[in-house]
C-alpha cells in the first residue's frame, strides 16, 4: 500500500467532520488551492481514488452571450473531474500537470453541468508505479436534461518535482 498524498490527507480530515460540513469543507479547501475553481464555484460532489463528480450551476459569472454555461466553464469542469481523481494518486514527489485537452462543443447546454470522470486499476497502478507518464481519463459531462453538450478528452501527465 502507498503512502497517502496530500489530496488525500486534506480529503481525510475533512471526512472527520460532521457529516454537513464535510462537503463545504471540501469545497473549501479545493476553491483555495485552485484559484479559478473558486472563482467559478465548481463544486465537488464526490472525490473518491476512482471517481470524481464535479458540478457548477448555470449562473451569470459562467454564462456566455446566448445565457448557458461559458465553453471556457466546461472545459474547466472537464478539466477539475479528471485532474482531481488523477491527483488522488499521484505521490507526493511528483506532480500531476494537464498535458492536452479536446473538447468538441456538440450541443448547447441547457441549465447547470456535472462531469464525471473516472481511472481504471491500470491507470491507478501507472500512476502509482511509473516515475512520469500520462493517462487519458475518461470524463462525461451533462447537463439538466441529461444531454451530452461536450465531447472532452483528458490527457494528464505527472513528473518528478524539481529539487
Amino acid at each position: 500500500m502507498t503512502k497517502p498524498n496530500r489530496l488525500v490527507r486534506a480529503i481525510a480530515k475533512t471526512k472527520k467532520l460532521p457529516k454537513f460540513l464535510q462537503r463545504p469543507a471540501l469545497n473549501y479547501a479545493l476553491r483555495k488551492t485552485v484559484k479559478l475553481v473558486g472563482t467559478a464555484k465548481v463544486d465537488a460532489i464526490k472525490l473518491t481514488a476512482e471517481e470524481s463528480i464535479f458540478k457548477i450551476e448555470n449562473r451569470t459569472k459562467v454564462q456566455n452571450h446566448i445565457g448557458s454555461v461559458h465553453a471556457a466553464a466546461m472545459a474547466l469542469l472537464a478539466e477539475t473531474a479528471t485532474g482531481m481523481v488523477v491527483g488522488m494518486h499521484v505521490p507526493d514527489d511528483k506532480i500531476p500537470v494537464i498535458k492536452s485537452m479536446n473538447i468538441n462543443y456538440v450541443k448547447r447546454a441547457v441549465g447547470a453541468l456535472t462531469a464525471k470522470a473516472h481511472l481504471t486499476q491500470e491507470q491507478i497502478d501507472a500512476i502509482l508505479t511509473t516515475e512520469k507518464g500520462e493517462v487519458t481519463v475518461a470524463v462525461t459531462v451533462t447537463d439538466e436534461e441529461g444531454k451530452e453538450p461536450i465531447e472532452a478528452e483528458m490527457i494528464w501527465a505527472w513528473v518528478p518535482k524539481r529539487r
